[in-house]
Formats: structure tokens, C-alpha cells, sequence
């Protein structure tokens, strides 16, 4: 099923008109959510999740949340819409330059500082990962960053793996283009550098440079999934704002995992309102929200 069209569509019934969102189909969505994206709705996101199912179901032309549930649940519906269901729920807020300090902190001695004790960049390329990359505005202000940094130290080389688990963003990701105010936290010496202006001026869009968007892969990856599929391991890892859609055990063995990923001396980058506190992570602080591998 797609955009309403599909093989799902013979499953629904006709109902005349859309049926009341109850605790039971609450129940019902949120544990399937969880269990597939590990994404905790406690009960008072009940109304935003019922605005957001409305919307698709509405784009479907169904009209009862249980018969979209039971449509959601069978075999037929997790190959065909379960990702549209995770679209639906996955929040995707982010910005260009967000939370600058951790680029400044790159910027400022990071970089330097895994060139100088590991030869990361220079010996060998570079790997970033993004991850819950949204629709591309992080991992193309690390490239920036690191392409910035690549013209002070020649040979500099790098890549970056953005990943999320909502195709709708990953789509929007991989075009790299964005409207003039969403660009415009970019400081103006590297929108000149690394973004190109629309040939029709009306339309007031910019797109990623080419050799800028070569730099960056971006794929499909679950948390829940048991094999993310990284064959290398990162020497830096952006995971933030997303852990505060997990419950305490989910956010503890995500984070286990980022360090069995993370080399030592490598960095983990969090969101400011995550915090680590208690969980006994092989990691030093080294400004806030941003952590060593020990």
C-alpha cells in the first residue's frame, strides 16, 4: 500500500464515517511501535498520535482506526505499511548548524586532535555517522565542517554514513535541496561554498553541492534491527535528540552499543537534554553532551 493504492486497499471495509481513536487502539499502536522502533508513547501522546493516524488514514480513504490496526498487524500490512505507520510517528525536527557547539568543538581541537593521535583523516579516511540523520541538514553541516577543516590540512579525507528510520526523510535527504530560511543558520562563506542557488529565482531553493553530497551515504537503519550493518567503526557518532523517545532500558543498551562501536578516543555527540547519568559508560565528558571513548 502506498499513498492509498495498493493490494491493502481490498482489506478495509466501507464505514461512513472515521471512528473514535480508543485506549485500545492507543495500546494497540504503541506496543507495536515499540516493539518494531523501539519508540516509547506514554498516554499523553494519545491525541498527537490520534492527528497524525487521522492524516493517513484520511489518505487511505479508511475510515476506522481498528480496521487500519488489524490491516497494520497482518503479514500483509508490516511488508506494505508498517514503514508509512513509522513515518508517520517518527518526529523529524532539525536544523542546519544545530546545536553549534559540538561543530565548534570539531572545529576547535576534535579534529586536530584525532589527526594528531591516530592519524584519522590523514592514514586513513575519516567516519562519521549520523545517525537518525532526519532529512540530511546534520550530516550535511558535519560535511561542511569537515570539508572546512580538509582545506587547512591537504589529503584531509572523509566520509559519512547518515541513517534513519523513516524513508519519507531519507528521500528528502538524498536530494539536498532546502528553502533559502532553512539555510540560513549556515554562515554565509560556506553558503557560498557548499550550496547552489536554484536557476529559477522564484522558487528561493538551494541545493547541496555535488562533491559534497559524494561524501555522504545515506541508508535505511532500525536501532531494534539486531545487525546495523557497519562494517567500520565510526570515529564520530551524532545521535541527537533521539534518545528521549526511549525509556531508560532502551536508551542503556542503545548507548552499549554505541560504545562497542566507538574505537577509543573516538566521540560520541548527544543532545543536550540527553543525559548519561548512572548508566556506567566506558565514556569521559568532555564538554556537555559531548563524550570520549575511554
Amino acid at each position: 500500500m502506498h499513498g492509498g493504492e495498493g493490494a491493502g486497499a481490498q482489506f478495509f471495509r466501507e464505514v461512513r464515517s472515521m471512528s473514535a481513536f480508543s485506549d485500545r487502539d492507543f495500546a494497540r499502536f504503541s506496543q507495536m511501535i515499540y516493539q518494531q522502533c523501539g519508540i516509547n508513547l506514554r498516554p499523553h501522546k494519545k491525541e498527537m498520535l490520534e492527528a497524525r493516524l487521522r492524516k493517513r488514514l484520511r489518505m487511505l480513504g479508511v475510515d476506522s482506526f481498528s480496521a487500519y490496526a488489524d490491516y497494520v498487524f497482518s503479514e500483509e500490512g508490516r511488508r506494505q505499511e508498517l514503514a508509512h505507520l513509522i513515518d508517520v510517528v517518527t518526529t523529524n525536527k532539525t536544523d542546519f548548524f544545530r546545536e553549534p557547539a559540538h561543530f565548534a568543538f570539531l572545529q576547535h581541537g576534535g579534529l586536530a586532535d584525532l589527526v594528531e593521535h591516530f592519524g584519522i583523516g590523514v592514514r586513513r579516511r575519516l567516519r562519521a555517522w549520523s545517525a537518525a540523520c532526519s532529512s540530511g541538514e546534520e550530516p550535511y553541516t558535519l560535511a561542511m565542517v569537515l570539508s572546512e577543516f580538509g582545506r587547512t590540512l591537504p589529503g584531509f579525507d572523509y566520509s559519512i554514513l547518515a541513517t534513519d528510520v523513516s524513508g519519507r526523510v531519507l528521500d528528502a535527504a538524498r536530494l539536498g535541496v532546502y528553502g533559502a530560511d532553512k539555510v540560513e543558520p549556515v554562515p554565509e562563506p560556506l553558503r557560498r561554498r557548499y550550496l547552489l542557488r536554484s536557476r529559477d529565482p522564484e522558487r528561493r531553493q538551494l541545493r547541496i553541492a555535488p562533491e559534497l553530497r559524494a561524501r555522504v551515504e545515506f541508508r535505511h537503519l532500525n536501532f531494534m534491527d539486531p545487525d546495523w550493518g557497519l562494517r567500520d567503526p565510526p570515529d564520530l557518532i551524532f545521535c541527537r535528540n533521539v534518545l528521549i523517545y526511549f525509556d531508560r532500558s532502551t536508551q542503556q543498551r542503545l548507548l552499549e552499543r554505541f560504545c562497542h562501536l566507538l574505537p577509543q578516543g573516538r566521540y560520541l555527540f548527544l543532545g543536550h537534554s540527553e543525559s548519561l547519568h548512572g548508566m556506567g559508560l566506558p565514556l569521559t565528558q568532555m564538554a556537555p553532551s559531548i563524550y570520549r571513548r575511554n
